[in-house]
């Protein structure tokens, strides 16, 4: 209960969650002020206002993590939650969000599954990762359909068995031109029938996999 800051119940749901609740300082709210407090259709009566510690950017790098995901301005809290989650699976150590959607958005938190409790979450521009991420054995990929290298060429010449950051834009823009320039080389997912694209999601879960399996 170290992560919670306040605590607000309905009668019925302090009843309902007694052993729970036995030794904290519950706010006791009506029914609809708790439908007011969630996002959720069915509110369970019970909204805690918590806090989350997480590491800084640069402790995760001075603990020479194998592969980490970038973020840069992600639009849409669903995606961002999947990729998240995708992470996690991936077995990456750290996801770094630069703007964008807010990784703690209710819509964010329910696509990640639970995976935003079991990796750290981090908010830092990308210029600053990078600087750190190079003196920390990173290579740095930025992801464009427009790169001349693609993912399978990595794949086969064993450049994704490094220490690895994946940086990913936004859905409708991609990443800015000077992250592009920024990082270590510029990759694109090779498309084999007639889509312009894959959902930004899916991208992350194609590289971040293709790294996982070269890692391990």
């Amino acid at each position: 209960m170290d992560a919670v800051l306040e605590l607000f119940a309905t009668a019925e749901a302090i009843e309902r969650n007694a052993d729970l609740l036995r030794n904290a300082e519950v706010a006791e709210i009506s029914a609809k002020d708790a439908a007011a407090l969630s996002e959720t259709v069915t509110p369970q009566g019970l909204v805690a206002v918590c806090q989350l510690a997480q590491p800084s950017a640069n402790t995760v790098l001075s603990a020479g993590p194998s592969l980490v995901v970038v973020l840069v301005e992600p639009n849409e809290p669903g995606n961002l939650g999947a990729i998240i989650r995708t992470a996690d699976a991936a077995g990456a150590d750290a996801v770094i969000v630069d703007g964008g959607a807010d990784p703690y958005n209710g819509k964010a938190i329910r696509a990640s599954a639970g995976s935003i409790f079991h990796l750290p979450v981090i908010s830092c521009e990308t210029e600053e990762f990078l600087a750190g991420a190079t003196s920390a054995g990173l290579l740095s990929l930025a992801t464009t359909g427009h790169a001349d290298l693609d993912l399978d060429q990595l794949a086969a010449d064993g450049t994704l068995a490094r220490p690895t950051a994946w940086l990913f834009g936004s859905e409708a823009h991609g990443l800015p031109d000077a992250v592009l320039q920024a990082a270590d080389r510029q990759v694109r997912i090779p498309i084999h029938g007639r889509a312009e694209s894959l959902n930004l999601a899916a991208a992350a879960a194609v590289c971040l996999y293709a790294s996982a399996r070269a890692q391990r």
